[in-house]
């Protein structure tokens, strides 16, 4: 593969594999939902985060029909218990006619809708397309049931995604999207864009400079609306009526054992034993609200004892519960649906996705659980567009139970803030995806600063190193992008910029050749590493990568001589406290010390390339380090010196002994540009390089290994992709060049 072609398949903007061919899309809906039709046909592979109202079951059963027609197979729509039915007849009133089956035995030409549950009834090779209706259910189930869903249909070339609430509160949960639909995996996700600050290594954020690029990617599979205008479109007919929260409290009477009031219930077990303890109370209240409502009421339960009681007092109640046959809870909810009675009472999890109830304008939260989808979506199935009154929402908590109202209450915020978010990182992308627009892009550049001594070039080493002659390098040393554990910018020429450990292999793969080959016979470059850990969330696993082994297997792969190698010591304690590695902790000792470890150490694992060393390297050091015009000279390395060198632990390395990089760190840059230690460099340089040699580094960030090398009195030669590295590593060469320029002259 040319290394051009390698790049472009590497781009994270996922290829549109749809139907391209301008389609005739039903004059009924809204010109927005045309549009959006329109893109997920293009895309082939879609989703649609939509919030309730803006017509996403029209937008899918369009689209079915669509990819049905070209296609020629047919299409399956899996949804909640009940909506199926209602899906049914929402195709109904646009003309599209759609078949709600049991088994694949019932399955006929067109439109298949059938429950979640029933998937395993069905063969997936058999359809053409797969539409996930309140495709949040993602998350919601067991991992067993996601991963059947993402595996049933990884080889359906149609797959349409859609929810109101993708990630209420964790952007990673847009992996469980783009890992249905075949974009990228969870895990690769993670490594591409997020990164976790030790303490906390299941919380995992966006990296600073990955905020745009991330949404650019969601962007080129996703289109997020919360109403028309967010993709330019008119508001009319999608402006929400008001909604009116009412907080009722039941009083407890009695103190638990030690106390003199009723205190508040801060556990999760703390909070279901007062929810039990207060059922009856609660139901009292709730049933006087629905009693002395007008029109239609909605019970939301927590429990199935305040399922019970809701239906005991409240006149009229029907109730569905989750032990209740399919055909029962179907019935119950359309029943509802059509006005057949005028109370239901059921759980949120049951029926608080995807029906649509705006005749519904009142509605009870009997207990309330801690999660905010939930919520949210209960809520939404009667405050949703199309909704035309005032809807009011009553909370009926026991006093005890004010952690999980704030609890709800700092959820909802925090979800507000992040649709918020995704909304404006990503409408302009989308309004321009949805219009056709053509986005510009910046094109790849290059530049070179330069003097007698030195050249640092600001490209992709792999493109720079091609133009080095050969044969004309006597010595590399540099530190490799640590695959995907530090991202240093969002390029895809960056190394480290990769979504599995193979791709980044893969792009690495290119370089080491050249440098090979650009390399005199016989001498040696030198690579400093560590193995990297590895998490759960990404990985699946805790444990350790041999990131060592792979780049030295890479290098004689291309031709190299695996010469030598030492450990640089690296102190447990700090990497604990800035890592909180679960190995590394003294607790874990008590409780189980199998999940134990050592410190990762770093390494400097030194390459030759084959062949005899024309210039050989006598071990004798003439150079000029000294600040403020010291002159310094060391010759013939002495035999404990050598020993100390030769020790396969180096324990005498100072780790902040690098160069300064405050003023090189853009304002979203991670926490680690990574120099390499001025000691390593220096003892490296001195062991295998020759005063006015060329010493070379692909990845000069800062200039580190620039820096030293100018002031032993060798040339240096260095490429940087990332601007302000490249700038900063300039002003390092520079100053270093004067110095020993100054020095030199003291002894003239």
């Amino acid at each position: 593969m040319r290394y051009e072609d390698f790049l472009q398949k590497k781009a994270v903007a996922d290829a549109a594999t749809g139907i391209r061919a301008d389609v005739g899309i039903n004059p009924a809906l809204f010109e927005f939902q045309k549009d959006i039709v329109r893109w997920a046909l293009k895309r082939g592979r879609a989703a649609l985060f939509a919030d309730c109202g803006m017509g996403k079951t029209a937008i899918q059963l369009e689209w079915g029909k669509h990819v049905h027609e070209y296609t020629g197979g047919d299409v399956l729509i899996l949804a909640p218990l009940a909506v199926s039915m209602q899906t049914v007849r929402e195709g109904a009133k646009f003309g599209i006619d759609a078949k709600y089956c049991r088994s694949q035995e019932q399955v006929s030409s067109g439109i298949t809708i059938t429950n979640y549950e029933m998937l395993g009834k069905f063969n997936a090779d058999h359809f053409a397309g797969v539409v996930l209706d309140e495709s949040s259910i993602l998350k919601s189930y067991t991992g067993k049931i996601r991963n059947e869903i993402i595996d049933a249909f990884k080889n359906t070339g149609f797959r349409l995604a859609c929810t109101a609430t993708p990630a209420p509160n964790d952007h990673m949960e847009l992996g469980n999207h783009a890992e249905f639909l075949g974009v990228m995996s969870r895990a690769e996700m993670l490594s591409m864009f997020f990164v976790h600050d030790g303490g906390e290594t299941q919380k995992w954020r966006i990296k600073g400079h990955a905020q745009n690029d991330f949404w650019r990617w969601v962007a080129s599979w996703a289109v997020m609306i919360r109403k028309p205008s967010d993709l330019g479109y008119d508001d009319a007919g999608f402006i929400l009526p008001p909604l009116e929260i009412k907080h009722h409290v039941v009083k407890k009477d009695e103190a638990p054992d030690g106390f003199l009031f009723p205190v508040e219930a801060l556990t999760l077990q703390e909070r279901q034993q007062e929810r039990k303890a207060t059922v009856d109370k609660r139901a009292k209240l709730a049933a006087e609200i629905a009693n002395n409502t007008d029109g239609p009421c909605l019970v939301w339960c927590n429990l199935n004892d305040e399922s019970a009681a809701a239906k005991h007092l409240i006149d009229g109640a029907v109730e569905v519960k989750g032990s209740d046959k399919n055909e029962h809870k179907e019935s119950a909810m359309l029943g509802f649906s059509d006005g057949s009675f005028k109370t239901l009472v059921t759980k949120p999890s049951i029926a608080g996705f995807g029906m649509n109830w705006q005749h519904c304008d009142t509605m009870i939260f009997l207990g309330l659980s801690d999660s905010y989808e939930q919520f949210y979506q209960a809520v939404r199935r009667c405050w949703r567009f199309g909704q035309t009154k005032k809807v009011t929402v009553h909370v009926v908590t026991a006093e005890t139970e004010g952690a999980v109202v704030k609890n709800i209450e700092r959820k909802e915020s925090d979800a507000d803030r992040m649709a918020s978010e995704m909304v404006k990182y990503m409408a302009g992308i989308n309004t321009d995806e949805i219009h056709g627009t053509t986005r510009q892009t910046v094109d790849y550049a290059r530049g070179v600063e330069s003097s007698e001594n030195w050249t640092l070039y600001h490209g992709d080493c792999v493109d720079v190193t091609r133009e080095i002659p050969d044969d004309s390098v006597h010595f590399s040393i540099f530190s490799p992008p640590f695959a995907s554990l530090y991202t240093y910018s969002a390029s895809d020429r960056d190394m480290g910029n990769c979504k599995t450990d193979q791709e980044f292999a893969d792009h690495f793969r290119f370089l080491v050749p050249e440098l090979l080959r650009i390399t005199k016979p016989g001498r040696l470059c030198a690579f400093h590493c560590m193995n990297l850990p590895t998490s759960k969330a990404r990985d699946g696993v805790i444990g350790i990568k041999d990131f060592r082994g792979q780049l030295i297997k890479i290098f004689q792969d291309a031709g190299w001589i695996y010469h030598s190698e030492v450990v640089i010591w690296k102190d447990p304690v700090t990497a604990m406290q800035r890592t909180k590695a679960l190995g590394l902790l003294h607790k874990q000792l008590k409780k189980d010390s199998c999940m134990s470890r050592q410190g990762i150490p770093d390494y400097l694992v030194v390459m030759r390339k084959p062949g005899e060393n024309p210039e050989p390297v006598c071990g004798e050091l003439k150079y000029f380090a000294g600040d403020h015009g010291t002159f310094k000279q060391t010759k013939n390395l002495s035999i404990d010196v050598w020993q100390r060198y030769a020790s396969p632990v180096w324990m005498d390395i100072n780790p902040s002994n690098t160069l300064q990089r405050t003023s090189a760190r853009d304002d979203k840059d991670e926490r680690h540009i990574c120099p390499l230690q001025l000691d390593v460099i220096e003892r490296a340089l001195q062991l295998w390089t020759n005063e006015g040699d060329t010493v070379f580094s692909p990845f000069a960030g800062i200039g580190s290994e620039g820096y030293q090398s100018l002031k032993m009195g060798r040339k240096f030669v260095g490429v940087e992709l990332k601007d302000s590295y490249f700038r900063q590593a300039v002003k390092n060469l520079v100053e270093a060049d004067t110095n020993t320029a100054k020095q030199m002259s003291l002894i003239a």
